[in-house]
């Protein structure tokens, strides 16, 4: 039925202007498409829509993933210089941190926020 469809990451955002700075300035993504109160980027081949909403950033869960190709660690110290805050979890198990980065034998994951309080992953193995 789906498998042959691309899907999209929604993120909830207060303000789409606002969060356009993060998502084009700060992560680099190219806008696609918008319209009042929505944007679309272009990130890889694929999408993410970013969209005003009154519940923004009160998911605590991950609203997206970036599965990164290149050299992670590079990707994050560049994405700290532009003012992208990382997030830490050191209770996961068999899991040890680098820095911003998550290591659990071939992964990495890290994690940051965007401004509304979004969690966003970046991937790598």
């Amino acid at each position: 039925m789906l498998k042959h469809s691309n899907a999209m990451d929604t993120i909830a955002v207060k303000d789409v202007e606002a969060s356009r700075k993060f998502y084009e300035g700060q992560l680099g993504l190219e806008p696609a498409a918008s319209e009042p109160g929505m944007l679309i980027l272009r990130s890889g081949d694929s999408a993410v829509m970013v969209y005003e909403s009154d519940y923004a950033g009160t998911n605590k869960a991950t609203s997206a993933t970036w599965s990164v190709t290149g050299d992670l660690e590079e990707l994050v110290r560049t994405l700290r210089a532009r003012g992208v805050p990382f997030l830490h979890y050191d209770d996961m198990p068999q899991t040890t941190r680098r820095g911003d980065i998550h290591v659990a034998g071939d992964r990495k994951v890290a994690w940051c926020q965007d401004p509304d309080g979004n969690i966003l992953c970046l991937a790598h193995g």
